[in-house]
């Protein structure tokens, strides 16, 4: 009897996965298009285009301040049309982006319009990250049901960062080999292919019931936000400055630190993947924010390019289970037709923090170093650990409080 239940259990298991990676799969090339211009986009700016280090960070990070803004929408649109239509809708903003880098880098010789259309890329592109990723989840959600909301969360991830990992190199090799307007063509490539194939799977019903203000799903999950907030600048400062840090080193290879991050954020989601459901989001994201932290502080102690790798390696490890971490514990605060809001407005900390990050991070540079940008955001991931062990704490006093009625 136990053999037949094993037999049947597991392609049971295999094939939630199988439904969960097939939808998260358009996560993997929203951020594939996000990942292909890291590593070249900064130099563009403060090279090609000769602008400060502080107009370099803002031009990439103003991505995040349109993902913010934009938010609400795709929380709202997953809501109320379905996750699939806004995957799609977000697949088209990117192919949007896609065109107006490759005019950008046509454009290179006059700088201001040059930087005009880039800083106007990365704002579609930023609308089409916010779309695609709630959409994805949800879509995720849908197909398996809420039990896997742990599970459709970690995969999202695995496949956001997987992403930044080829990503990276990919778009470092595609620029030595063409040129910088090759990233805007292939970007557009991309956006197209995930338009055909989402067009190909089937959506899933809409949730019916009640449905929360957006104004008090924020609130609820406020707490939680802060939290991925603070532990979102370490991602921050590594996207934004790791290439200006190498180069300031006279270090190459910078795209390799990308790689190594995300690598170790992949191979942890993967090595740790039931952790959040035996341990539970709180007890893990303060271990995870403690190896960020660690891993940060040897970024900003690193002598040499080996050593800066293994910070950029263990930081990837540690940030690997923050979002979903602290994700499902804010999820679980709404009712279930409010999914979406509620994923949207968690997520509003991560694009903050990554808007906000870009020009602090410059000044922070300017004035003391590249390498005080990771000390700033080790000190920050200290903090959301800190955060994390309070909302512990104090999760487990109401769940006493609860059980002794």
């Amino acid at each position: 009897m136990s053999a037949v239940s094993t037999a049947v259990t597991a392609p049971s298991d295999r094939a939630v996965t199988a439904r969960i990676v097939a939808v998260v799969f358009f996560t993997f090339i929203c951020y594939l298009v996000i990942g292909i211009p890291l590593p070249v986009l900064p130099g563009f700016v403060h090279g090609a285009l000769r602008f400060g280090s502080v107009l370099a960070g803002a031009a990439i990070s103003v991505q995040y301040v349109a993902t913010l803004a934009s938010r609400p929408h795709a929380g709202r649109c997953a809501d109320t049309l379905g996750p699939k239509r806004t995957v799609m809708i977000g697949l088209c903003a990117c192919g949007a982006s896609g065109a107006l880098l490759l005019a950008a880098t046509a454009c290179a010789a006059w700088p201001l319009p040059s930087l005009a259309l880039l800083v106007l890329a990365r704002l579609t592109l930023g609308f089409g990250e916010s779309f695609v990723g709630t959409g994805a989840i949800l879509w995720g959600i849908g197909r398996v049901g809420p039990a896997y909301n742990a599970r459709v969360i970690s995969w999202n991830g695995i496949a956001t960062y997987s992403a930044l990992a080829v990503g990276a190199p990919a778009g470092a090799a595609l620029t030595h080999a063409f040129g910088v307007w090759a990233l805007g063509l292939v970007t557009l490539a991309l956006a197209a292919l995930g338009y055909l194939l989402a067009s190909r799977i089937a959506s899933v019903p809409l949730v019916h019931g009640e449905r929360m203000g957006y104004a008090s799903v924020f609130l609820r999950v406020l707490p939680h936000g802060v939290g991925l907030a603070l532990g979102a600048a370490g991602f921050g400062s590594i996207a934004t400055f790791i290439a200006l840090y190498y180069t300031a080193r006279g270090w190459s290879n910078a795209a390799l630190a990308l790689t190594l991050f995300g690598a170790l954020f992949v191979g942890a989601r993967l090595l740790f993947a039931n952790a959040i459901n035996t341990y539970g989001g709180f007890r893990v994201a303060v271990v995870s924010l403690s190896f960020e932290c660690a891993g940060l502080l040897l970024l900003w102690l690193a002598q040499s390019p080996h050593a800066a790798l293994a910070g950029a390696a263990l930081t990837g490890c540690g940030f690997a289970l923050v979002f979903p971490s602290l994700g499902v514990e804010a999820v679980e605060l709404v009712p279930p037709a409010s999914r979406g809001a509620a994923l949207s407005a968690y997520s509003v900390f991560f694009d903050l923090s990554l808007g906000v990050m870009g020009p602090l991070a410059g000044y922070v540079a300017g004035a003391f170093g590249y390498a005080s940008v990771f000390f700033v955001a080790a000190l920050a991931a200290a903090a959301a650990a800190a955060l994390s062990a309070t909302l512990y704490l104090r999760h487990a006093r109401v769940a006493r409080a609860a059980t002794q009625r």
